[in-house]
């Protein structure tokens, strides 16, 4: 069920995208809240960092579990503008999430919907909610242009 809040801390995490995109990252944000209140953000440094796990999820995780001082981040909720990949949906597992929240589908190394579907498995020992679609245009849109731009300027 999509929420006001939800929304709100989207918009929070399309920020940090569009941040990421001035960086020339790939622009993909992300938040992490508890109890209501952003904890941790990230937007997508691997180019910046010379970093491949340097993902605007894992980058919110950190500062979340360094601002809460554990690294279960048991009630809190993940905001992201792109369906996390294999890495950082097992991150998600290892802190222990409450909540995932993201916006736009990623067809090609999506791992909660588009492609591996590990949401299901039996074998994890932590489950959690997932809701997508949260503003699937206007996260899909800033992907879709910065990658159309690529292009052209190649």
């Amino acid at each position: 069920m999509i929420e006001d809040v939800d929304v709100t801390f989207m918009r929070q995490a399309i920020k940090l995208a569009k941040k990421g995109r001035e960086l020339n990252e790939v622009p993909v944000g992300a938040i992490v809240t508890f109890k209501g209140e952003i904890v941790g953000k990230g937007y997508n440094q691997c180019i910046q960092n010379q970093d491949p796990t340097a993902h605007a999820e894992i980058i919110a995780m950190r500062a979340a579990a360094k601002h809460i001082g554990n690294y279960r981040l048991n009630e809190c909720n993940l905001y992201v503008t792109l369906e996390p990949c294999l890495m950082c949906f097992g991150a998600c597992v290892h802190a222990r999430i409450n909540k995932l929240i993201y916006g736009a589908d990623d067809l090609k190394i999506g791992a909660v919907k588009s492609n591996l579907v590990q949401t299901n498995s039996t074998k994890l020992n932590h489950k959690f909610e997932i809701i997508s679609g949260i503003l699937k245009e206007e996260c899909a849109e800033i992907l879709s242009s910065f990658f159309r731009e690529k292009r052209l300027k190649n």
